[in-house]
Formats: structure tokens, sequence, C-alpha cells
């Protein structure tokens, strides 16, 4: 089994005093930085936007991996790019038109990705999967960090990894919400590719030891 993509989310970083925790992700074995936008309406939270988004992009060293808790996302995905967006993920509960952003987003030359809330069903995906590069599964309702991973993931992501296989998709399946020590194994073997890490890393008392560990699964 290969080992999965690490994406600390920069949600969990010390706002305060940011640039000791985008250096600490840049030295370790973590792959990307993961970059989790609200707006307040999509989700029951606000967290940044493209001045804070364009600081961490001046100092990363990884590409960042953007996922959008947003109403109408397709207003600002040029914006996005020019803010250093590598993955633009959109929810398909936010998109009217999926396909549509989907396209924008390829058209401004990054990946394109779609999350779904954990109660959504993996199979209103499929006739999207052809076109996408990542698939997100929430682990937790979005809007805030540090919750408890919902379990029935286990299953969803078994679901996935068939009806990617069944469409020939060569999307990733990325897993954002309460992963940790205690679950990064388990959701490796279900099939996930990417574990998505806020509070796990940036608690734990030495977190590159802890995304070195998330790495081994």
């Amino acid at each position: 089994m290969k080992k999965p993509l690490i994406a600390p989310s920069m949600l969990s970083a010390n706002f305060a005093n940011l640039l000791p925790d985008i250096e600490m992700v840049n030295q370790s074995e973590a792959d990307w930085f993961h970059i989790d936008v609200m707006d307040g309406q999509f989700v029951p939270n606000i967290s940044f936007g493209f001045p804070v988004m364009q600081a961490i992009y001046q100092h990363a060293a990884k590409p960042m991996d953007v996922h959008l808790m947003i109403a109408q996302p397709d207003r600002y995905i040029t914006q996005f790019k020019q803010a250093g967006a590598y993955i633009l993920t959109v929810h398909y509960e936010a998109c009217t038109h999926l396909h549509r952003t989907i396209q924008a987003i390829k058209d401004q030359g990054m990946k394109a990705g779609v999350a779904i809330n954990p109660h959504t069903p993996v199979l209103l995906l499929q006739d999207i999967l052809p076109y996408i590069d990542l698939v997100c599964l929430m682990s937790v309702n979005p809007g805030f960090g540090g919750q408890k991973f919902i379990a029935h993931t286990y299953q969803k992501i078994t679901q996935l990894r068939q009806l990617i296989t069944q469409t020939q998709s060569a999307a990733l399946i990325e897993i954002d919400g309460g992963v940790d020590a205690t679950n990064y194994q388990q959701l490796c073997h279900a099939g996930a590719d990417v574990l998505v890490a806020g509070s796990a890393v940036f608690n734990a008392p030495n977190p590159a030891q802890m995304i070195s560990l998330l790495k081994k699964a």
C-alpha cells in the first residue's frame, strides 16, 4: 500500500504567528498545505480570505490544497488561482451547476476537487467523477476544527473507491475531519489517498513527528 499524502490543515495553526507553522510544514514530510475557506453562509463559521492565503503562499514550499466551504464559489475562482491555489475543491452541496464550476476551475489551470458533507451519498458523484482530480469526504460536519470523526466514513470510502474504479476516474480520495493517530491506518486501508489533519498535527507536542507518523500508514 502506497503512503498517503498528508495535508496539514492551517485552520489549526497559530494565527497570531503563522510563519513558524508554515516553515514546520515546509520542512516536514507533509505533501500539501490544506487551506479551509469559510464564508459564514455555507457553514456557520468564518475562517480567512485572500490576504491570509496570499501570505501563506508567499512562504509555502508545497502546493496549496484549497477547500472552499462557501456559497456560490464560482464568483471567486480566478482570485483563488491568483492567491496560489494548486487544487481548488468546491462543495457538491454549494454548486447548482457543478460541471460548469469544475470546468471553470480547470480553465484556470488548477486541479479540481469536489467535497461532500457526511450526509451526502457518494453515488451522487458518479457523473462528475471522470472530470475531477480529488474527492474530499467530510468525516465531520464542516465549519469547525477539532470535531469527532464520523465512523460511517469508512463505508463511504469503500463505496467511493468502487465508483472511481467503475468510472475509470483518476480522482484521489481525501479525508477531512477528525483524522488522528487512532484512525489514520484504518482510513488508508479502506482506500484513502490523502489525509487532512489539523488539531492532530498542530496540537501535538511535536507536529513534524505527528506528520511522519501519519505518513507511515
